[in-house]
């Protein structure tokens, strides 16, 4: 004689039922991060916004010092784009070490101590707390770091390197983490290991005293930041599971 199960089902056929529920769902919350390691990770606080209102006439440059013991020469320029949306750099390296590139190079938060030591600029600008285990996707340049300029345009594969290009999501107008005027510029080998490091020293400016550079790093922020949560996904499979699990027992 069958046991009735719930609504009046036979109990054989509720267990199946809820069986092959906890099946599906167990199947869907494994395959589903698979899936989601393929999106391109943004930071905490959402995808990088362009800088839309950059001074025009603001011009910081980094030349790479001569006292040290690497022999990376060379310097890189960043002025705000006519338009005021993101900013120009102007690139030009050389004399890179034989056999350990290809090299990268980034903004660094904070600027070169007095001593020289290229690890006191801390980590890469990164005022969307993206972090840098992920590696940079160029055609999602938003998804990256503000100061990930190798990422975003290009590791350094020739000597000598020079390059030009306008990134969208640099500023040159105190006040905003984007702000590169109180950073400074780091080169690394394929390894990671800092090389050589520069200040960025305002070079020209016709928009007054306001755009000078000081020791400070003002984290605000301008723009929406969208959000996303998709570990809610895995935590209502995970959730209907254990429910089947309960039920079944």
């Amino acid at each position: 004689m069958r046991c009735a199960g719930l609504y009046g089902l036979p109990l054989f056929s509720t267990r199946s039922s809820l069986l092959l529920l906890l099946v599906v769902l167990v199947v869907l919350s494994v395959s589903a991060p698979v899936v989601a390691s393929d999106t391109p990770l943004t930071g905490t606080l959402g995808n990088a916004t362009i800088v839309e209102d950059n001074p025009p006439d603001v011009t910081y440059v980094a030349m790479l010092p001569t006292q040290f013991s690497s022999k990376i020469r060379g310097s890189i320029s960043a002025t705000g784009s006519s338009d005021g949306i993101g900013v120009v750099f102007k690139v030009n390296f050389t004399d890179f070490p034989m056999g350990q590139g290809p090299f990268t190079y980034h903004v660094h938060v904070n600027p070169v101590p007095t001593d020289g030591n290229c690890n006191g600029t801390l980590g890469h600008l990164d005022p969307f707390i993206r972090g840098e285990d992920v590696a940079c996707q160029k055609s999602l340049p938003q998804t990256c770091q503000v100061g990930d300029l190798a990422g975003k345009h290009g590791k350094i594969t020739e000597d000598p390197f020079t390059a030009g290009y306008v990134e969208d999501f640099a500023s040159t107008a105190m006040g905003i983490g984007a702000f590169i005027g109180n950073r400074s510029i780091v080169i690394h080998n394929v390894n990671k290991t800092r090389l050589t490091c520069a200040n960025f020293t305002l070079l020209q400016s016709s928009v007054g005293s306001n755009n000078m550079t000081n020791g400070s790093s003002p984290y605000l922020f301008h723009g929406s930041a969208d959000h996303r949560h998709p570990a809610s996904f895995y935590t209502l499979a995970f959730f209907f599971s254990a429910l089947a699990v309960v039920v079944l027992l």
